[in-house]
């Protein structure tokens, strides 16, 4: 029978450190990478552009000029993100509501040739939506869509369907039958069976499928920029490529007003992340 030696546990221990030091190293340098544009973001926007051309790189002690990028940043985004707010909370809910629908119908319901149809809807993923552009452009001129906060919603919720629909629709197929038999034995309907079975067992994928949908709309740039021309209509995107003048830039008050931009998006990560978490995990697991 082999001992072990002090000596021996000290030296493996060692020999793991050393393994595990490389990977650490590379772990911190992907991190740094990642986090760079942030930290240059965040100190640009406490100076002015003579500090900025004078220190590009490093950041100052904020004191006035924190107070007036800020201010600047605050009264310029203000309505540009009550714009975004509003459409991307309609656009993810009513995206949510009309896909659960969609995937109760195809999980539950096989009628003839539902296979060729569900197969045929699937080919949309792969078609690019900048193809779209035009006649989608063509369509919300005849249905009077164009310059509104409802023609963004209306595209937001037609284009995000398809992959919501196709991720419930497996989750869904994959809960236990037995639950919807007792309940259409115990005299529910369609709507109390999604209200009660479909929506509390699925809810990490619908919080996940929610968030992914707040964050396209709210990231969204191509869009807003085609269908929106009243400037007081604008969403961030497209209002805050306003900022970039034509023959100079003040780049705190930019970065300011990114800053400010993305901290709803920190926020809401933050507070979500479990949920996120979660429903990544419950959706690996169904797979």
């Amino acid at each position: 029978m082999r001992l072990t030696t002090p000596t021996t546990v000290t030296v493996k221990a060692v020999g793991r450190e050393k393994l595990e030091l490389p990977k650490h190293l590379f772990v911190l340098a992907v991190l740094a990478i990642e986090l760079l544009p942030f930290y240059m973001m965040l100190q640009i926007s406490f100076k002015n552009n003579v500090m900025f051309n004078a220190n590009p790189w490093l950041p100052i002690l904020p004191g006035a000029t924190l107070v007036e990028n800020f201010r600047f940043a605050y009264h310029l985004i203000l309505p540009y993100a009550a714009n975004t707010i509003f459409v991307s909370v309609t656009a993810a809910t009513a995206n949510l509501f009309f896909a659960i629908l969609a995937a109760y119908f195809f999980a539950r319901y096989k009628m003839p040739f539902s296979n060729v149809l569900w197969s045929a809807f699937l080919t949309l993923m792969l078609i690019p939506s900048v193809t779209n552009i035009v006649p989608l452009f063509t369509l919300l001129k005849k249905l009077n869509l164009l310059n509104s906060l409802w023609g963004l919603i209306a595209v937001a919720v037609a284009s995000g369907q398809v992959f919501n629909i196709f991720v419930l629709r497996n989750f869904i197929e994959d809960l236990p039958r037995d639950l919807f038999e007792a309940a259409e034995m115990d005299g529910a309907g369609h709507w109390k069976q999604i209200i009660h079975i479909v929506i509390p067992l699925s809810g990490p994928i619908i919080g996940t499928l929610f968030i992914l949908s707040f964050l396209g709309c709210w990231n969204d740039f191509l869009m807003p920029l085609i269908i929106l021309r009243d400037p007081q209509l604008f969403t961030l995107g497209v209002g805050l490529i306003y900022l970039d003048g034509d023959y100079a830039k003040d780049w705190g008050h930019i970065m300011a007003a990114f800053f400010m931009a993305s901290l709803p998006l920190l926020i809401m990560f933050l507070f979500t992340m479990k949920l996120f978490i979660r429903g990544l995990s419950a959706g690996a697991l169904k797979g």
